[in-house]
């Protein structure tokens, strides 16, 4: 199974796909680590353009057609990237399910955005200001959307394993 996060950055996404991929065994990819990293290769690939989601697609088919379950952690702003995740499910003779991040309180969003740090080495985040200009288009697929304001993340988690009933905590 592929399980693909989506959202603005500061919504808590990545804190929810990584603890839903250490308690299930998953394996988690982020574009923002794949990302960076090309950046700072020798390659020195900056922007990075399409490349973050295109190593991200290849790694995940490897993953799933071993077997595993794959969490993706991505902006994935677009129908494009979206419909190329539902893709790679299919490529790979799997399921996938979208699972779409926000934050309804704008106040606390921006105090995530303006207090958070990376944990990526090199990483620059977004300034709030960015990040309400950012291209994130509608959704127009089904997907599974958790709002994250005014919950701690183990309540947020809580709440997406009961709308995803055939994965279990371990």
């Amino acid at each position: 199974m592929l399980i693909v996060f989506s959202g603005l950055p500061g919504t808590g996404k990545s804190t929810i796909a990584r603890e839903l991929a250490r308690r299930i065994g998953a394996t988690y990819l982020r574009i923002d680590t794949i990302e960076q990293a090309l950046k700072n290769s020798s390659l020195r690939i900056d922007p990075v353009d399409d490349a973050g989601y295109a190593a991200a697609f290849a790694l995940a088919e490897d993953n799933l057609k071993l077997g595993r379950i794959v969490v993706a952690d991505s902006v994935n702003p677009v129908e494009e990237t979206r419909a190329a995740w539902r893709i790679v499910a299919v490529q790979a003779g799997c399921d996938a399910i979208d699972v779409e991040i926000v934050c309804s309180d704008e106040v606390e969003h921006r105090r995530r955005v303006e207090t958070r740090t990376s944990d990526i080495m090199g990483l620059r985040q977004p300034t709030w200001s960015e990040v309400i200009r950012r291209d994130y288009r509608p959704w127009q697929s089904e997907r599974i959307v958790i709002d994250t304001a005014g919950k701690p993340p183990a309540q947020t988690l809580a709440e997406l394993f009961e709308r995803l009933p055939s994965l279990s905590i371990s």
